[in-house]
C-alpha cells in the first residue's frame, strides 16, 4: 500500500476514476457531479493506491470512508465502494484543444490520463466518455 495521494477517486461502472488538481481545484465539485450522474464515490481529497498483480486500486483511508466534504455544506456522509481499479486519470486543469493521448504511472502502473477543466458544465459527460473512448 503506498501512502496517500491527494486525489478524489469515484467508479463508474465499478471502474475508478482518479481525479488530480490541486487544493481547491473542483476535485470534489467533479466528483459531486459525476455522482449525480451515477458514480460511486471512492474516496474524497487523498486516495490510497496500491497495485495489486499490475492494476492500480484505489481505497480510502479508514478515517474518511464514505465521506465527502461539499462546499458550503461541509462534511457529508453517503454511500460508497470500498475499492476500485483505476482504469482512467483526470487531471485538471486547462484543456488542449486536440491533445496526444497521455499516461499516468503511480505505484508503478500506467493508467491513461486525460486534462479537463472541471468548471465546464460539460466536465462529467468528458470524464464518462473518456472512460469509454480510452480506458481499458
Amino acid at each position: 500500500m503506498t501512502a496517500p495521494v491527494h486525489a478524489t477517486c469515484v467508479a463508474i461502472g465499478g471502474r475508478g476514476v482518479l481525479i488530480l488538481g490541486e487544493s481547491g481545484a473542483g476535485k470534489s465539485d467533479l466528483a459531486m457531479r459525476l455522482i449525480d450522474r451515477g458514480a460511486r464515490l471512492v474516496s474524497d481529497d487523498y486516495t490510497r493506491l496500491e497495485n495489486d498483480a499490475g492494476a492500480l486500486v484505489a481505497s480510502a483511508p479508514g478515517t474518511i470512508a464514505g465521506k465527502m466534504e461539499v462546499r458550503g455544506l461541509g462534511i457529508v456522509t453517503m454511500p460508497y465502494q470500498d475499492r476500485a481499479t483505476i482504469a482512467l486519470a483526470v487531471r485538471l486543469g486547462v484543456e488542449e484543444r486536440m491533445p496526444d493521448a497521455a499516461t499516468l504511472t503511480l505505484a508503478g502502473v500506467a493508467v491513461p490520463q486525460v486534462t479537463i477543466d472541471p468548471r465546464a458544465p460539460s466536465a462529467p459527460i468528458k470524464v464518462e466518455w473518456a472512460m469509454e473512448q480510452m480506458a481499458r
